[in-house]
């Protein structure tokens, strides 16, 4: 029996990247699997996420979502349970990025990052949970919450004030609703990638900062979307079920060093 059969599941951000490989290992999973971004089109290339997700018989759809937004968030998950009757897991995924450092960044770059990377996830978190209180346990959960924060949540980021400081309050976010939901039979848990290898432009996947990456991880080389795929899909099954409010590194050992 596959891991996630009979769940549904949102993947915010689902479109490209970390996101993307996290909804179509769900769907592989048995997972009728939710897209929510503000794109259809994956910044790497290839077929939408929905399509591969049903090309390969899953079962997915795709809802063009601004999580900064309230009533974008309130229709998503509405919607979501008008068609398919519930809701079991929430991956909150999305996430933007201004590579900028205290000095650099703009009023609007400050608001902007925390209106998708900080008030986004708490709007994601606060409509999922709603809903999971309406429901009866499966399982051995009401639902079950997954934030993808970062190792910059933890150490600085360096020349990237906002996401540093954004992805930090992931951290204790999901501490906070792991502790204050427990007895709503409500999991909340995180993850920390280290480097992972996607298609996203930026300064993260310039020469330097990957030859940086390459000496500062342990393991023999770079993260790849599997590898978060792989953490959420075991953090969102029946063997997590006694583990909550833990930010889980997956990052070949950067951390450790």
């Amino acid at each position: 029996m596959s891991l996630l059969s009979g769940k549904i599941a949102i993947v915010t951000g689902a479109s490209s990247g970390l996101g993307r490989a996290i909804a179509l290992r769900y769907a592989s999973e048995g997972a009728t699997v939710v897209v929510a971004d503000v794109s259809e089109t994956p910044i790497e290339g290839g077929d939408p996420t929905v399509a591969e997700i049903v090309a390969a018989g899953g079962t997915g759809r795709f809802f063009r979502t601004d999580i900064s937004t309230w009533d974008d968030v309130d229709a998503l998950v509405g919607e979501t349970v008008q068609e398919f009757g519930r809701l079991d897991i929430i991956v909150n995924n999305a996430a933007i990025y201004t590579s900028t450092t205290l000095l650099e960044t703009s009023v609007d770059q400050w608001a902007r990052v925390m209106s998708v990377n900080v008030t986004g996830f708490f709007y994601c978190c606060k409509r999922a949970a709603m809903q999971f209180l309406t429901q009866d346990v499966k399982g051995e959960a009401r639902g079950r919450i997954i934030n993808i924060s970062s190792q910059h949540g933890m150490v600085a980021s360096p020349g990237d004030f906002p996401y540093g400081v954004s992805k930090g309050a992931i951290v204790q976010m999901t501490r906070q609703i792991a502790v204050d939901h427990a007895a709503d039979m409500i999991l909340c848990n995180a993850i920390a990638p280290g480097k992972i290898i996607t298609g996203k432009p930026g300064v993260a996947n310039e020469p330097e900062a990957l030859d940086y990456s390459r000496r500062r991880t342990p393991w023999p080389r770079l993260g790849e979307p599997r590898d978060v795929a792989g953490a959420a899909l075991f953090l969102a099954s029946d063997m997590a079920s006694f583990i909550t409010g833990v930010n889980l590194m997956v990052d070949g050992g950067w951390m450790a060093g």
